[in-house]
């Protein structure tokens, strides 16, 4: 059985064993609102209905980016009436060809994926938008480009928690396959302002982290882009770049090739 577990006052996050995805409820007094909705139609329908195990409370969702593993479970929330929230730029992306794409990197959820219909967010956000759930209110920022072009975080105050999308990872290494390595450190110390000794982060994937680690990682995110930028300037391979980073190699080398040609466009 697929179970939330209640990390604080009225916040319950599911991490799903396949890709350690987090999807994350947020309880108020007249509505609930579910932060992404994984890989599946199938692993949407069991996190509804560990959903419904906590609450049945009208539902909206939020895409934390446009990553399949953060959306594909959308068609399942919509058919229940649920609103979409996500950036305007991750619902630009999500359609036929993330669906294709995710097919191919992922063969083992292909069957899965193949009979879903990619379902974009039809609630846009640009900069920041507040929900309010009755007794709580729940807000929404763009604070730069990062792991995508159209990450978001959410934040519920009152409780005290953040959740911060794949800008954060726990279980595993930042991903850089469309990132904006340059741009990512300044995301993240943007998110590192709203942040409180006690405040708790909900990644994109693993534990919920504190802002220790999130300081941690963005130290390493640092590191990255200043030596994709000494590498540009001393005209360095990718690879010689890449076996100096943080990161495992082959994900940093997608980072410095990211990063070159973002430095270098007329």
């Amino acid at each position: 059985m697929t179970v939330l577990r209640e990390i604080a006052a009225g916040v319950h996050v599911l991490r799903h064993p396949v890709l350690d995805v987090n999807a994350t409820l947020i309880v108020g007094g007249e509505a609930a609102l579910v932060v992404d909705t994984l890989s599946t139609a199938r692993q949407a329908q069991d996190l509804l209905a560990a959903v419904r195990r906590v609450t049945p409370l009208p539902l909206a969702v939020v895409n934390t980016h446009h990553h399949f593993d953060h959306t594909f479970g959308n068609m399942v929330f919509a058919a229940e009436g649920a609103p979409i929230w996500g950036h305007e730029e991750a619902a630009a992306l999500i359609g036929p060809g993330l669906r294709d794409r995710a097919m191919v990197e992922h063969p083992d959820l292909a069957a899965d994926i193949a009979c879903l219909t990619p379902t974009p967010p039809g609630r846009l956000v640009r900069t920041s938008v507040e929900i309010d759930l009755g007794d709580r209110v729940v807000e929404l920022r763009h604070l730069g480009r990062g792991h995508s072009i159209g990450d978001l975080v959410t934040i519920v105050p009152d409780a005290g928690v953040v959740v911060a999308g794949d800008l954060v990872e726990e279980s595993g290494p930042p991903q850089f396959d469309d990132a904006y390595p340059l741009e990512w450190p300044d995301t993240v110390a943007a998110l590192m302002n709203l942040l409180s000794p006690q405040t708790l982060v909900v990644p994109g994937h693993g534990a919920v982290v504190g802002v220790r680690f999130v300081a941690a990682q963005h130290e390493q995110l640092a590191g990255l882009a200043w030596l994709i930028r000494e590498g540009d300037q001393d005209g360095a391979p990718a690879e010689r770049v890449a076996a100096k980073s943080p990161f495992p190699q082959e994900m940093s080398l997608d980072a410095v090739k990211r990063g070159y040609v973002q430095l270098n466009k007329p």
